[in-house]
């Protein structure tokens, strides 16, 4: 059965007054049949039994009201002991748990994440320590996406800046004129930082809640349709097939059209990045979709491409996240667009699911909450 720590510690109330009342009464039983047998020895005599009745009454009286006294004394003395030795105990008891988490949490103020407090109950004690586990571990997965970041970044402006730097360099120890082509190629370079910046900088605000949005009605279905014109021209050239399908019209949403069509021009910028030629690429929108018991607006972008493992889709909206081989950094973008795309879904009260399988293809689909 599973106590809280109020009901231990009333259980634990309760056996000690049983215990102390067992004990008193057990003590007086024996002490009373030990004082009369005392008496009996020591007063019961010829002398005694001369007097009247009356003083032979407060003979005994004077008698036990003397040995009684120091017995409640002794008594008294004995349950202060009793008591204060049972609470020191139970307390003890009751504060293990308590002492474990306090030395794990001095712990991590020292810089140790790697703690990790056994949960032997399931009391308040046992979900405090079982939270407190679930917060190292948060902090722990932090403190690696904090490392994974900094490489990432660092990795990510080496290589552009590296690039820029060889080429002035070539152009300045040679001391040759300058081609237009030289030029374009840093500036290609600058443009990649540039776009490398700006994520980060979207990235940052859209995780610590500052990304300023402008809600407005925005007909879903007219914007998909106008993003798919936009992108349809680059799914040509890459020989694939792109298609859009509605079911009704209008479907309004509250949302800021910028940062939705960002979201979508990043999912299907990806779809088109992966999918091999003669692949196929479909939008799909549906109005009212329930999901719990909220109502919202659904967008599935489907593609038939490479597709991704099963143990790689929980970190797909990780920053800078690529999965291996297919796509790397070879194959373009800074490895950050899912990740906005998550947040900024997230920042419209919507979030995106995904469902993958190798070689079959990939589908992300965004909810967002129907203005109804």
């Amino acid at each position: 059965m599973k106590l809280t720590v109020r009901q231990k510690i009333f259980v634990f109330t309760g056996l000690l007054v049983l215990i102390l009342g067992f004990s008193h009464i057990l003590t007086n039983k024996f002490y009373m049949e030990s004082l009369f047998d005392k008496f009996r020895k020591e007063e019961i005599s010829a002398s005694y039994l001369n007097t009247t009745p009356g003083e032979q009454i407060e003979i005994l009286k004077t008698y036990f009201l003397g040995k009684m006294q120091q017995m409640w004394l002794e008594k008294w003395v004995l349950f202060v002991v009793t008591g204060l030795f049972f609470s020191f105990w139970v307390s003890g008891v009751l504060t293990i748990p308590l002492r474990k988490l306090v030395a794990a949490i001095v712990r991590v103020a020292q810089g140790d994440l790697d703690v990790k407090v056994p949960v032997q109950s399931k009391d308040e004690y046992g979900k405090v320590i079982q939270a407190f586990n679930d917060m190292t571990l948060r902090l722990r997965e932090a403190e690696e996406a904090r490392r994974r970041l900094v490489a990432d970044v660092a990795h990510e402006l080496r290589t552009p800046l590296s690039i820029m730097q060889l080429k002035l360099e070539n152009a300045q120890q040679t001391g040759q004129y300058v081609p237009p082509e030289m030029l374009l190629r840093l500036q290609d370079e600058v443009i990649r930082l540039s776009l490398l910046v700006e994520d980060l900088h979207i990235l940052s605000l859209a995780e610590t809640g500052r990304l300023g949005l402008d809600f407005k009605p925005l007909d879903l279905s007219e914007r998909l349709e106008q993003i798919v014109d936009d992108v349809k021209m680059e799914a040509i050239e890459n020989g694939l097939e792109m298609s859009y399908y509605s079911n009704t019209r209008p479907v309004t949403v509250m949302a800021d059209a910028r940062r939705i069509t960002q979201v979508f021009i990043n999912l299907l910028t990806n779809a088109i990045r992966y999918t091999p030629e003669g692949g196929k690429i479909s939008v799909v929108i549906e109005d009212k979709v329930q999901d719990g018991d909220k109502v919202y607006t659904c967008v599935s972008v489907k593609d038939t491409g490479i597709g991704i493992p099963a143990e790689e889709l929980t970190h797909l909206f990780d920053r800078f996240y690529r999965v291996e081989k297919a796509r790397s950094r070879h194959t373009g973008g800074t490895g950050l667009g899912l990740s906005i795309a998550h947040h900024l879904v997230r920042a419209h009260g919507g979030f995106i699911r995904v469902e993958s399988e190798p070689n079959r293809g990939t589908t992300f689909t965004v909810y967002l909450p129907l203005n109804i």
